[in-house]
Formats: structure tokens, sequence, C-alpha cells
């Protein structure tokens, strides 16, 4: 399978990285370049870096770095087919057809199937939501108080009560059933016919991050069970790494600088439908590490707003722990007076929830007065031990976690060094290892071949000079030399150079990463001044060359002499005169 490179070009002189990045992660301006919270592990401290002016991102925690097409395949788990399509399509450019394998083929054309199949299902729900079969759905979301500007933002609709609306629709389409089935939007039944999957149910598209339609959610309307209803997984929806709501909450969340996360489709839309609108909501399952992974490109502030509820209270409990693993400042709230989201901001309007959300206490306050409780015997404090044990070794942050031991002595009334001694005795051999950061060049590679690769990264008809000049002769480095060779040819042969491409294996990795940041950490060059900085960085190379083949000479003449090789002395003494004049004419 083969793009057209010019066109992989152009797609990347079109997109701006800055605002690539953005899409999916919050980054703020430092000096040059953007920093973020890396997308690809655990961190506490920005140290994903996005340099607009090179085109390039580099993470100095775990070392991930690339242009814009291995960010998107990176970021958005897309192969480099879907993230060129995807890019194309963002810039306008259009792509010729291209050839590849048919499973290649087969699967790149089953996400665009289901993707395209699920939006013809989202269309006939709102139509039929509009039409007279939908005044029961439409009543419904009136009572509720659901404007129709959110009834449109959200895409919602209606099916009847009926076996077939969707299938029958399909059907008269040409459009495949048994892809509908793959897609969960139909049922097999006998004889190799089909049913709807949703029946007499008000219909919730759940969008992923690129605002495509992945799956549903439909609420029934009469009685029956079970009221929410949800696509069942497929080729492009994991429920557990989805949030529905989040695509159209970035914005306000980065704005906000907080999420607020709550457990069902109407809670999200009461809230946003009230001017709430950076918050998320599961898909009818447990918050998941998939979704603060997905959150933490966003914001490292959350607010767990759950039921009242016994379920929403074990919701919430469970949740504690993934909070203080992935290293978020989580708060939690329980709303007052046995009230769900939806009905509180009814009652007393967003205003008042604010106000709530504002003194919201940590996660691990509310794990101390809610989830640890008093102690109020020996046994029952011996046991609350144990548990608070058990929870504080989950606590990566060192900080926090001494915060913690020193509320849960304050509370149980027992001796705080005590206790840091038991939990430091558990622990120990227990703890994850971290990411180490990237240390500096790695030994052995030469820092002025390596800063000269990077001038030709940048600046690649540079490459030309490189050939005709034959400056890697100078090169000491095998493993830059090979790399410069590379470079050269690959812009020869296809005028432009992707350093993704030519180091892509794992073997390369580390070498890819040096390069990276160096690129990131090296000053922006003035155009002006190219000239100068590469013909000063070839001269350095040149010296430094001159001077180990002169030592090398020197050392072979000292052992020619003391072996009283006549002849030999001879040839190196004009080597090394020959030498010293060529390094003359450097200057």
């Amino acid at each position: 399978m083969r793009f057209d490179d010019s066109k992989i070009e152009e797609i990347k002189s079109r997109v701006d990285i800055v605002e690539l990045a953005s899409e999916y992660l919050t980054l703020k301006k430092a000096g040059r370049n953007y920093l973020g919270l890396c997308p690809f592990h655990q961190e506490k401290t920005p140290s994903f870096t996005v340099n607009r002016e090179k085109q390039i991102f580099y993470c100095f925690g775990c070392g991930e770095g690339g242009n814009v097409i291995t960010l998107l395949m990176k970021i958005a788990n897309k192969s480099f087919p879907e993230a060129i399509k995807h890019l194309a399509e963002k810039t306008g450019v259009i792509l010729p057809a291209r050839t590849m394998s048919r499973e290649g083929r087969e699967k790149e054309s089953l996400h665009d199937e289901i993707i395209s199949l699920n939006l013809r299902a989202a269309q006939h729900y709102t139509r039929i939501l509009a039409s007279g079969a939908g005044k029961t759905a439409r009543d419904y979301l009136q009572k509720r108080a659901v404007t129709e500007e959110t009834v449109r933002q959200f895409r919602l609709g209606f099916v009847p009560d009926t076996w077939r609306s969707l299938a029958d629709s399909l059907e008269s389409s040409g459009l495949s059933l048994k892809l509908a089935e793959q897609a969960g939007l139909v049922i097999a039944g006998k004889e190799g016919s089909y049913y709807d999957r949703f029946r007499g149910r008000l219909m919730f598209p759940i969008e992923n991050i690129f605002g495509e339609i992945i799956a549903f959610g439909g609420r029934i309307l009469r009685e029956g069970e079970p009221k929410y209803l949800n696509s069942p997984e497929s080729p492009v929806y994991i429920k557990g790494k989805n949030l529905y709501g989040l695509q159209k909450a970035r914005e306000s969340i980065r704005e906000k600088g907080f999420c607020l996360i709550v457990e069902g489709y109407f809670d999200a839309i009461s809230l946003w439908n009230a001017g709430v609108q950076n918050v998320v909501a599961t898909l009818g399952t447990a918050l998941t590490r998939d979704h603060l992974e997905l959150l933490r490109r966003y914001t490292q502030d959350v607010v767990a707003l759950f039921d009242p509820d016994a379920a929403g209270r074990k919701a919430l409990d469970r949740s504690l722990e993934l909070f203080l693993g992935a290293n978020m400042h989580a708060r939690a709230l329980i709303l007052p007076g046995g009230d769900d989201p939806d009905d509180f901001v009814k009652k007393y309007g967003r205003e008042k929830l604010e106000e709530l959300i504002a003194v919201a206490p940590s996660i691990s306050d509310y794990y101390i007065d809610n989830v640890l409780g008093d102690g109020k015997t020996f046994e029952e404090s011996r046991d609350l031990v144990k548990t608070a044990m058990e929870f504080v070794n989950k606590i990566n942050d060192e900080i926090e976690k001494n915060l913690f031991i020193k509320r849960i002595a304050e509370r149980l009334g027992i001796d705080q060094a005590l206790l840091k001694r038991e939990i430091h005795h558990k622990d120990v051999g227990h703890k994850p290892a971290a990411v180490k950061p990237k240390q500096g060049i790695r030994p052995g590679l030469n820092p002025l071949e390596l800063n000269l690769i990077r001038l030709v990264l940048e600046y690649p008809e540079k490459a030309f000079q490189i050939e005709d000049e034959k400056i890697l002769d100078f090169f000491m480095e095998p493993r830059l030399k090979d790399l410069g060779e590379k470079i050269a040819q690959t812009y020869k042969l296809l005028g432009y150079i992707d350093i993704n491409v030519i180091l892509s294996s794992d073997e390369d990795k580390p070498l890819r990463e040096t390069i990276y940041k160096l690129s990131i950490e090296a000053p922006s060059t003035d155009d002006n001044m190219v000239e100068r900085n590469f013909s000063d960085n070839i001269r350095r190379i040149k010296e430094k060359w001159y001077k180990e083949q002169k030592r090398l000479i020197q050392l072979r003449l000292r052992q020619a002499e003391e072996n009283g090789d006549g002849e030999l002395t001879h040839k190196l003494t004009y080597e090394k005169q020959d030498l010293l004049r060529k390094e003359k004419e450097l200057h």
C-alpha cells in the first residue's frame, strides 16, 4: 500500500501540528514551544513538547516523538493510511486511488462502512423524532426541558416500537443488514431475517473524538426493561475507551480547567442544557483507566458527580483508586436531598450546582469522611487501619500519600510515625517502576554529526550538498554516517525526508528519540544564518576528523620507528604532511 509522496508532503505542509495536538490535549505556550501532559505515559509535570516552526513533537519524559502524521497515529490509535486519509479530509487534499492488500482494504472498508451506516441510522432516528410518529418522544423531551438546540447538538432521535423500522429503511436503500448486525443496529432472526435492536426508544448517538457516530444508547419511553439499552461493542466501538459528550465538551473543559463526570446520557445532556458544558458521561460501564487516560489529555482536574443512591456511592468508591493511580486531582460530589444531577439542576439551577462543585472535597477527604468512618471500638479501628493501609499503598504521589496518612492518623487517633513505618514496610517491593526521564544525547553519538543531521532534516535541500561534497566521509560515528547516506538517498529519490520512515524499527527508536529531542531543544535557525551555521558545523566535523587521523598516524609512526621500519616511517611521514596540508585548507 502506498500513497503519492507529494500528497503526503502537501498534507504535512497544510497541517499545523499545534492545532492538531490541541484537538486532543491542553497545551500552554512556553517560549517558542507548547507544553502539555503526555498522552503516552502518566506524568504530573508537563513534558510533552510541540514545536510549530519545526512541526514536530517530543516528550522529554518517555521519549516519544514525531510529526503530524505520527502524532495522529499514536494519539488517536490510527494506522498510517487512516491518519493520511483523516488529515487529507481535514486539509482538503484530494488523494488519488491507491493499492493495498486485500486484508487492509477489507479492514478499512469495514470501519468506514460501519461509520457511514451509523450516520444513516442517526439520520433515520432524527427524521422520526421530527415526524408525527415522534410526538411522544418530543413531549418527553419538552417535559424534561431539553431545548431544541440541545436536541440538535446531540443529534437525538427516536425509533418507534416496531420490529423493522430501521431494518426496512436500510434494506430499501440497498444497504447490508449483515453489516448493520456487525454495527449492533439489528439482530439476526430466523431464516436469515433481521429485526431492530432498538425499538420504542429515545436515541442517543455516541460520537468518538472525531465526531463520528460509533454507537447508540436508547432510553425506553414506556414500561419495560432495560431502561437504557446500549450498542454492543463493534469494530469501531469499545465502551470502556469512549466517553459520552467528550467531543463537544473538550473546549469547555479546557476553558473551565476541569471536567465533570456523570453516569448517564441524560445527566450529561441536562447539565449541558443548563449551561454546564464541561461534562462527560460513562457509557453503561464503570469508570476505567482508559477513560481517565483519555480525559488527562484535556485536564488533570475532575469532579466525580455520581447519584446519591447506594449504586452511585459504590461507583464512586470504585473510582477512587483509579483517580489516584492516574495522578489526577479528583474531587467527589454527592448531591444533597437524594437528587440526581438532572433533578438537581432543574430544581436549583446551574449557579447552585457550581457552588457545590466549588466546595467539593478531594477524593482523599471523601474517602476518609465517608468510607473509612470513625472506628468507635478497638476492633473497628484495627480493621480500618488495615483497610486504609491497603488504600494508601495505591497512591503514587508521595506528598499526597503523606497528607493522607496524616488525616488517617488524626481521624483514628494513631501515631503518625508508626502508621508511616507500617505502610512503608507493606509498600516495599510493590511499587511499579516509574518511567525514567530521558537523559541527554546517548553516549557514543558525536554531537557535531548529530547536529548536522538535524540541520539537514530542517533544511532537506542541504542533502545534495552533503552528498556532493562527500561530507559523510568525515563522519566517525558509523550509525550517523549510515543515517546521513539514507537521508541523502531518500531526498534524491522522493524530494522529502521523514525520519520516522528512515528510522522506523524498534532498534532505531533510541536514535530517533535523540534526534527529536535535539531538534526540540535547538534554537530556531535564522534563514539568513543557515549557510553560515551549516558551513561552521561541517568545518568543525572535519577538524575533529583531521585531529583523530593525525593522532592515529602519529601512533603508527611511533610504532614504525620503534620497530625500525624505515619504509613505513617514510610513507606515514608523507601521509601526515599531506593530511596537514589538507587540514590547513579548511581555514
